[in-house]
C-alpha cells in the first residue's frame, strides 16, 4: 500500500458489495487502506472485534477441532488443515507444534483481531483474523465443516472486545529489519568467523543482529562455500523435483508476527501463469514467482553437520519463502535434499558493495 486514503466505514462496505469476489488484501490495496481497516468497517455487519490475546486464543482453539490455518506475506500464502494442539504459550514467543499446524508466533506484533462471518450461498464461512499495528494480516483461522461450532462461538464470546467501533487506528510501517545497511559494521573475516561457529540454525538471526547485517548482505559477503545465488527459476525446479521424488521438505512462510511451517512431502504442484500452487489434501501454497528478485542456497553449520536452505527474496530484501529438507534434531541432513539443492542452476554471485 503506497499511499493511504481516508474512507468511511460505509464507503468501504459499499466497495465490498460492489466487488464481492475480490480478495480482501487486493480490495484494501485498491481502496488505499489496510486490510484491518477493511475488516473493521464490517463490525456490526458480519464482523466482531476480538482482543488479540494470543495465548488465550491458542489454548481455546484446540477444542474447535479441525480448521484451516493461514499465514501470508505480500508474495506467498501458506494454508494448513489440522488441529491447534501441542500449544506452548509465551508473551514474547508462542508455538503450536501439532502434526499439521506448526507455528512460531510473536504475540506482541498482534494488534487487531476480528471474528468474521460471510454468507456464501446458503452457507456461512467463519474465520478469526488478526493484524499487526500497520493493518497487515498476521494470521487467520478458517473454520471447516468438521469444526466444533459451539467451541468456536464460546471462544469468540470470551475474546469479544468492549469496543465494536467500525474503525481501527493503524500506524505507518516502521523501520525494516531486513533493510540494507549502507555502512556495514562487519568485515568479511568477522562474518565468516561467526558463521563457521554456528551450531544451530536458530542462531543465525542473532548473528545477523550482532553484526548489524541484513540476511541478503550477509549472503553476498560470506563467500560461495556458505551461500550462492541461484537462477530465479530454481524454486519452480525444486518443487517439481521434490514432488517427483516424493521428498519430504520443510516449507516456511512468515511475516513479522507469525511463521507457518509445512513438513512432509508435496504431491500436486500446479504452476498457473506467474504463480506456483501446491494443492495437496492438507497443504495449499500460493507463491507469486514474479515477486522473487533473488534465490539463495545457504549452508548453515549445526552440531549435526551443515544444513542447506533455499531462500527466496523480494525486491525489498525481505524473505518470501524458505525451504529445508525434513529432518529431526540430532539427525544429519537428507542426502537427496542436499544433492538436489546443490545441483540447481547457479548464477554468478554479485560482488559485495
Amino acid at each position: 500500500m503506497d499511499q493511504r486514503v481516508e474512507r468511511s466505514p460505509a464507503e468501504i462496505r459499499r466497495a465490498r458489495e460492489d466487488i464481492p469476489n475480490i480478495r480482501e488484501r487486493d480490495l484494501a490495496a485498491q481502496l488505499g487502506i489496510s486490510e484491518a481497516e477493511l475488516v473493521a468497517a464490517h463490525c456490526g455487519f458480519g464482523a466482531v472485534r476480538i482482543e488479540p490475546r494470543v495465548n488465550d486464543l491458542l489454548t481455546g482453539l484446540e477444542a474447535v477441532g479441525e480448521v484451516m490455518a493461514l499465514t501470508c506475506n505480500e508474495s506467498a500464502v501458506h494454508e494448513k488443515i489440522g488441529v491447534y494442539d501441542k500449544v506452548v504459550t509465551g508473551n514474547h514467543n508462542a508455538m503450536v507444534l501439532g502434526e499439521n499446524i506448526d507455528l512460531r508466533i510473536f504475540p506482541k506484533v498482534w494488534a487487531h483481531g476480528f471474528a468474521v462471518e460471510k454468507r456464501d450461498g446458503g452457507d456461512i464461512r467463519r474465520s478469526l483474523q488478526y493484524f499487526d499495528a500497520t493493518g497487515k494480516a498476521v494470521h487467520k483461522v478458517h473454520l471447516r465443516p468438521a469444526s466444533n461450532l459451539y467451541a468456536y462461538e464460546k471462544l469468540v464470546a470470551e475474546l469479544e472486545s468492549s469496543s465494536q467501533e467500525p474503525i481501527v487506528s493503524v500506524k505507518a510501517s516502521g523501520a525494516d529489519d531486513d533493510a540494507e545497511i549502507p555502512d556495514q559494521a562487519a568485515a568479511v573475516e568477522n562474518l565468516r568467523e561467526h558463521w563457521s561457529g554456528l551450531t544451530d540454525v536458530h542462531q543465525f538471526f542473532d548473528m545477523l543482529k550482532t553484526l548489524k547485517l541484513s540476511r541478503c548482505q550477509a549472503m553476498r559477503m560470506v563467500g560461495q562455500d556458505y551461500a550462492w545465488l541461484l537462477d530465479n527459476d530454481a524454486v519452480g525446479a525444486m518443487f517439481q523435483r521434490v514432488a517427483d521424488g516424493e521428498m519430504p521438505i520443510m516449507c516456511f512462510v512468515g511475516n513479522r508476527g507469525c511463521i507457518q511451517i509445512h513438513s512432509g512431502p508435496i504431491k500436486l504442484v500446479k504452476p498457473i501463469g506467474s504463480r506456483i500452487n501446491v494443492l495437496d489434501e492438507t497443504f495449499h501454497l500460493h507463491l507469486r514467482t514474479h515477486h522473487i528478485r533473488e534465490v539463495w542456497a545457504v549452508r548453515k553449520p549445526t552440531r549435526d553437520g551443515h544444513v542447506t536452505s533455499l531462500e527466496a527474496y523480494g525486491a525489498d530484501g525481505k524473505m518470501i519463502i524458505q525451504f529445508f529438507g525434513t529432518r529431526q534434531e540430532g539427525e544429519r541432513e537428507r542426502g537427496d535434499w542436499r544433492f538436489m539443492a546443490e545441483s540447481l542452476p547457479r548464477i554468478p554471485s554479485p560482488t559485495p558493495a
